[in-house]
C-alpha cells in the first residue's frame, strides 16, 4: 500500500471532503416570480440563468467562509483570497481551497444542487486542529479518494464475490452492489458506517450524516484498514 493505514494524515493530501445540498430555483435571491420562469431543461442558456440567479446565496457563503477561516485561522490577507464568479465561488487559503458550486439537477431542472469542497490541504495536522475542524463542522458527508493508478470495476466485482465468506480475514465482511454494466460498484465493510463507490478511478466514501474533516477521515483510515487486510492484491493495493 505504500503509506500506513494507521496514520490518517499520511493521505490527507490526497484527498477531497464533498457535501452537497439544494433546493429549488424559484428560492433562490435572484428569481423574481413575477416576470422569471423554472428552468425545464438542462443546457447553456439556463445554466447561465441559474448562475444569476445564485449569486447572492453564493456571495453571502463564500463571504462568510472567508471571514470564519480568517478569524479561525488567524490568516493575514496574503494568505486567503476569495475569487466568485458565480455559479461557483473558490476560497484559496495558505492551508486548503474550498470551492462552492451550483448546477441545475438534471433530473429535474426546477430544482438546483450545491457542492461544497475542501481539497487541496497542504497541512495535514490541520485534521487535528480544533478550529479548523470547527469551521466545517457539519458540512461534508462524503470522501473521495482518487485512485493512482486506476482499477476495473469488473474486477473489484469479482474480487468480492470471489471472498470466502468463512474466513473472516480475508473477507473483512466486504460486500459489493452494482448495475447491470458495471459502470461502478458499491462495496460495503463491516464495522464501517458508509458506503463506498467506486468507478475505476476514484473511490468515494459517503457517510448516513455529515461531519467535520477529522470525522470523516477517520472513517477513511478504517476502510484503509479493512482494505489492508484482505489477501486479495486487486483490493488490498487500492488504496
Amino acid at each position: 500500500m505504500g503509506k500506513s493505514a494507521e496514520n490518517p494524515r499520511s493521505f490527507i493530501s490526497e484527498v477531497s471532503l464533498v457535501g452537497r445540498g439544494g433546493g429549488a430555483v424559484k428560492a433562490l435571491a435572484g428569481f423574481k416570480k413575477s416576470h422569471h420562469t423554472v428552468p425545464d431543461a438542462v443546457n447553456a442558456a439556463t445554466s447561465a440563468f441559474l448562475g444569476k440567479l445564485c449569486a447572492e446565496e453564493l456571495a453571502e457563503e463564500g463571504e462568510k467562509f472567508f471571514q470564519a477561516a480568517k478569524a479561525a485561522l488567524g490568516y493575514k490577507r496574503a494568505q486567503l483570497s476569495l475569487e466568485v464568479a458565480s455559479p461557483t465561488a473558490v476560497l484559496t487559503a495558505r492551508d486548503f481551497v474550498l470551492e462552492l458550486s451550483y448546477v441545475l439537477d438534471a433530473a429535474d431542472p426546477g430544482s438546483y444542487l450545491v457542492t461544497r469542497t475542501l481539497h487541496s490541504l497542504r497541512n495535514a495536522e490541520l485534521i487535528e486542529v480544533a478550529e479548523f475542524d470547527g469551521l466545517f463542522a457539519g458540512q461534508f458527508s462524503a470522501l473521495v479518494f482518487a485512485l493512482k493508478k486506476g482499477v476495473r470495476v469488473e474486477a473489484v466485482i469479482d474480487a468480492v464475490e470471489g471472498l470466502d465468506a468463512k474466513d473472516e480475514a480475508a473477507g473483512v465482511g466486504l460486500s459489493v452492489e452494482y448495475p447491470s454494466d458495471c459502470r461502478q460498484c458499491t462495496l460495503h465493510a463491516a464495522g464501517v458506517d458508509a458506503e463506498v463507490v467506486c468507478d475505476g478511478a476514484t473511490l468515494e466514501m459517503r457517510f448516513a450524516r455529515k461531519g467535520s474533516p477529522r470525522e470523516l477521515v477517520a472513517g477513511f483510515a478504517e476502510l484503509r484498514r479493512a482494505f489492508g487486510l484482505t489477501k486479495v492484491r486487486v483490493l488490498a493495493g487500492m488504496l
